[in-house]
């Protein structure tokens, strides 16, 4: 039967007496009907919950972003997650081929379960997303969510995580009953901070009945249920936090063909199209993460469009880059003098005297005081 576990949770919430969880998944089933040929079959279950505007406008309620019944801290009283709802229209994300490949496969998991499930060949949605900052782990799961056309359930592990003892357990299972309650994308951000490996000298007790409470509220899913998990430290993580998701997701800097692409799409037509500008910036932007990358492109346009022009200055946008990567790095460029020192070094052949000149709206001869300064800091070796 197609969309099988659509109607067990139907059935869930009519026995549970949970309007709001019965008529999520009655949409949900309806959408999916209409999308595989049955539009007859959608519009039965559509006129039905036509039929029961207080229970639809429970669910509705419940799935409100500032609102309604979403699980809340029982210390703080603050909600314990954030609903959003991506498309594909405001989500952007750049992966290398291996790694398209890897999500496409959890997506066809995810959407083809049921079917899956009937031959014995269903693996439970879950993904692991683990990599440095920046590298796109939270808008992957963004985008993952817009395809699946799902909410993005994403846990606060700033108030999840409570100074009672037992509380941080309790805002898990609370949390993981909502995301049964409402067709949704489960997205654990951080994950390190509830599923440290357990037995080093610093754990407590305590921490070791979060990391159980996790596995166990994992357990207990539906096995269709789509669940998402981030971190920036893989090595952290508790072994049996591993076994839990089939999928797995190692998010890398991006190689040069990768960070052309973002370039491109980024700073989209704000630039003439001129394959050597990009290829210049992918190559200068080596060891950077798309997030630094999306950073400086913005600035660059906000720069165009502040001075009326159509088109970012291709000498602004690598000086951006420059102090990006220096900040990047730790270098301190706090002063024109620092940055202009800086940029000399870091790409001589740009950034000509000439061009500082123009870029900072100086003479030439401040420029050549400005890299006299550094000569008479002894660091004119690394001038060229």
């Amino acid at each position: 039967m197609d969309h099988f576990s659509e109607v067990l949770k139907i059935l869930d919430g009519a026995l549970k007496a949970n309007a709001s969880m019965a008529v999520s998944y009655a949409g949900l089933l309806a959408e999916k009907l209409e999308n595989s040929g049955e539009r007859e079959q959608a519009v039965m279950v559509r006129q039905r919950l036509v039929r029961a505007p207080k229970a639809l406008a429970s669910a509705q309620e419940a799935m409100a972003p500032n609102g309604g019944h979403l699980p809340v801290d029982g210390e703080s009283r603050l909600h314990t997650i954030d609903v959003s709802r991506p498309t594909l229209d405001n989500v952007f994300v750049a992966l290398p081929s291996g790694m398209e490949r890897r999500v496409a496969d959890f997506l066809d998991a995810a959407r083809h379960y049921d079917e899956l499930a009937r031959v014995g060949a269903a693996v439970a949605p879950r993904m692991l997303i683990f990599g440095p900052p920046g590298t796109g782990k939270t808008q992957c799961a963004r985008w993952i969510a817009a395809h699946l056309g799902l909410p993005l359930l994403t846990v606060r592990c700033d108030t999840l995580v409570s100074s009672l003892l037992g509380q941080t357990s309790k805002n898990l299972r609370r949390v993981f009953e909502y995301s049964q309650s409402n067709p949704s994308v489960l997205f654990l951000d951080e994950v390190d901070a509830l599923a440290s490996a357990r037995g080093n000298e610093r754990d407590v007790g305590e921490l070791q009945r979060v990391v159980v409470s996790l596995l166990q509220n994992i357990d207990a899913l539906e096995e269709s249920t789509v669940v998402i998990a981030a971190t920036n430290h893989d090595r952290l993580l508790d072994p049996a936090v591993w076994r839990r998701f089939a999928f797995q997701l190692p998010m890398p800097l991006p190689d040069a063909a990768l960070r052309e692409r973002i370039w491109r799409t980024n700073l989209g037509s704000f630039v003439d199209g001129a394959a050597d500008f990009i290829s210049a910036l992918a190559e200068r932007s080596k060891d950077c993460t798309g997030a630094l990358i999306e950073q400086v492109s913005l600035e660059a346009k906000r720069h165009a469009v502040m001075a009326r022009r159509s088109k970012v200055d291709e000498t602004e946008t690598f000086r951006r880059l420059g102090l990006a990567v220096a900040l990047a790095i730790g270098d301190v460029v706090s002063s024109v003098d620092d940055e202009v020192r800086w940029l000399r070094e870091w790409d001589t052949r740009r950034f000509t005297v000439r061009e500082l000149s123009r870029i900072y709206g100086v003479t030439t001869r401040q420029i050549n005081n400005m890299i006299r300064g550094i000569k008479e800091d002894g660091a004119q070796g690394k001038l060229k």
